[in-house]
């Protein structure tokens, strides 16, 4: 198969295919074409992949000879021009949000697969790219909440006396939030966290935080450790015993998703004025509406002397490793997808079926079918 790296629009700075893949994916006999300069911003040269047995092409020539295209964000519209039935193209599409984009791709005939739907299953957990991204995610959302915050995050004694340790709320115990916790630990801050599944009680705990539990949640083990929709009653509940910790916290780290909706409100605007000033929150479900009134999706804002960080891009500040990490997610969905060095696309496998969003002219992907 010939394989084709893109260079990824600015401000993404990671590339989709780490050296390390290519040499495998040369070594087993597929031919690997690279966009010149895909590599730049993740501080990889072109002669790094070179020596990795790539060939590095301008981007139409790119995208012309590839069987298979790699690039982590949506294609821009002109690129569909470059494509043609037949051919396989790979990214993190969001398909239950882009829905008229699905169909636009499906109009092409080319074959979609989004790294972000791939199932949440033990068999494809070396594949998934939301825990990947997502490890990075909690755990620089803290380096953020730190470098943000005028006071320190563990417990100091000094000459001046002895200064207490800053109280960090982590909402959602996913593993954006389990990231987060373990590192909010280690630089010394005192940890409470919060989520609907009385089954992350353990893991939270396991990790140095405390649980702060709300009786009552409805808990789906279908739904792929993603918190599910709640009734009323329990979000009254919800809400008055989180706005007790959320008042008294330094810093607030927001992780709370539900597929294909808008991230629940958490922490409502009467909620960030009783908070302490200087206080940070870090919302990390900006990109689909945001778990607090008044963030802004890539932006910092001040409400009532609280700072509000809107950052849903932070695995891009994190190059390097989010790279390999993404990299290796999509190596090993290739090794399902290619046997011999041909393509296996046996939709009888959950994996496969889960992650191919449009096939052969038409959306295949069975959620946006109901």
């Amino acid at each position: 198969m010939i394989l084709g790296i893109l260079k990824e629009p600015s401000p993404e700075t990671r590339v989709s295919l780490h050296p390390e893949a290519v040499k495998v994916l040369t070594g087993t006999g597929n031919k690997v074409l690279i966009e010149k300069g895909a590599g730049a911003s993740s501080f990889l040269s072109d002669a790094t992949f070179l020596e990795a047995g790539a060939e590095v092409k301008e981007r139409q020539e790119v995208l012309k000879e590839s069987e298979m295209i790699f690039q982590i964000t949506p294609l821009a519209p002109e690129d569909y021009q470059s494509l043609n039935k037949g051919k396989y193209l790979f990214g993190v599409y969001q398909p239950l949000v882009a829905r008229e984009l699905m169909k636009t791709i499906a109009d092409t005939g080319v074959s979609l697969f989004s790294m972000d739907s791939i199932p949440r299953i033990t068999r494809a957990q070396s594949m998934d790219v939301l825990s990947s991204m997502s490890t990075v995610s909690g755990y620089k959302a803290v380096l953020l909440a730190a470098a943000n915050l005028p006071r320190f995050f563990p417990m100091l004694m000094t000459a001046a006396g002895t200064i207490a340790p800053a109280k960090v709320l982590v909402i959602g115990a996913g593993v954006a939030g389990l990231q987060a916790i373990a590192t909010a630990k280690r630089l010394g801050a005192v940890v409470e966290a919060f989520d609907t599944r009385p089954s992350v009680k353990e893991q939270v705990e396991s990790l140095g935080g405390k649980f702060v539990e709300v009786p009552g949640a409805v808990e789906d083990k279908g739904a792929g450790g993603y918190a599910v929709e709640q009734s009323e009653e329990y979000k009254k509940k919800q809400s008055e015993m989180l706005e007790q910790s959320i008042v008294k916290s330094d810093v607030v780290i927001t992780t709370a998703l539900i597929p294909g909706r808008k991230a629940p409100i958490l922490i409502t605007k009467p909620m960030l004025e009783k908070m302490k000033a200087g206080a940070v929150v870090v919302d990390l479900a900006a990109a689909n509406g945001g778990n607090c009134e008044g963030t802004q999706n890539n932006e910092t804002v001040t409400v009532n002397g609280v700072t509000v960080i809107g950052n849903s891009a932070l695995p891009s500040t994190m190059s390097q490793d989010a790279s390999k990490m993404y990299s290796k997610n999509v190596q090993n969905l290739l090794k399902l997808l290619l046997k011999e060095d041909q393509l296996n696309l046996n939709f009888e496998d959950e994996i496969i079926k889960g992650t191919c969003i449009t096939h052969d002219g038409a959306v295949v992907y069975e959620p946006l079918l109901k």
